[in-house]
């Protein structure tokens, strides 16, 4: 299978950081930015680091980015480049145009033009932090929607030992433990046979509601 080829516009921290990982994970990257020194620095870890104006339509064209299954715009200094380089990679036929917003209205606009995804690199990053900060067994914060979310949390000393079945989170606090990431592997699916150990991840599945009813419950329990 062809390997799914991205372009990333843009190669400042957020760029740069996701275009390498995009890399290191196999996939086929060329990357873009005005800045000389910035493609210089990608140059030779990405599979193309080009030099250019990529509101200028004429040189995507040239770059073949219609060939791309992805683009992102990952531009995070100026809002009409951004917006630009948005319509052009939509109008050039990219499967998927995701771009990188710096402020609400940023954001809005781009959703209004049709963009597939918008995403707050910052805003999110400071909500996961928040809820870190606040509960210091969890790990990581995924929102799934305004009503649900994924967490990952640290199983405590009070859940040592533990089956599944005696915890019965879905019964007492309404949310799911769907995996278990252990020193010797992760368990995907566990069952109600599966046993907790101190220092062991769940990640949880649930409304927030009921996650917060969890930690309060019985993740931080004294």
């Amino acid at each position: 299978m062809k390997p799914q080829q991205f372009v990333v516009i843009g190669l400042g921290r957020f760029g740069a950081s996701l275009a390498l990982e995009l890399v290191s994970m196999g996939y086929e990257v060329l990357g873009i930015d005005h800045l000389e020194e910035r493609v210089e620095e990608m140059s030779g870890q990405l599979t193309h680091a080009v030099l250019g104006d990529a509101t200028d339509e004429a040189i995507l064209r040239s770059l073949g980015v219609r060939n791309f299954d992805c683009g992102i715009v990952a531009i995070g200094d100026n809002m009409e480049r951004s917006i630009l380089a948005a319509i052009l990679l939509k109008e050039l036929g990219v499967k998927q145009v995701i771009a990188k917003a710096i402020s609400i209205l940023h954001g809005r606009a781009l959703e209004k033009l049709g963009i597939d995804r918008v995403i707050f690199p910052e805003r999110d990053m400071g909500v996961r932090v928040a809820h870190q900060l606040v509960n210091p067994n969890l790990l990581d914060y995924i929102e799934i929607s305004k009503e649900y979310k994924i967490v990952e949390l640290t199983v405590p000393e009070c859940m040592d030992g533990k089956s599944l079945a005696e915890l019965n989170t879905r019964a007492k606090y309404g949310c799911s433990i769907v995996a278990l990431n252990r020193g010797d592997g992760i368990i995907v699916a566990p069952t109600a046979h599966d046993y907790l150990h101190k220092g062991d991840i769940m990640v949880v599945i649930g409304s927030n509601e009921s996650i917060e009813v969890f930690e309060d419950k019985a993740v931080n329990v004294d």
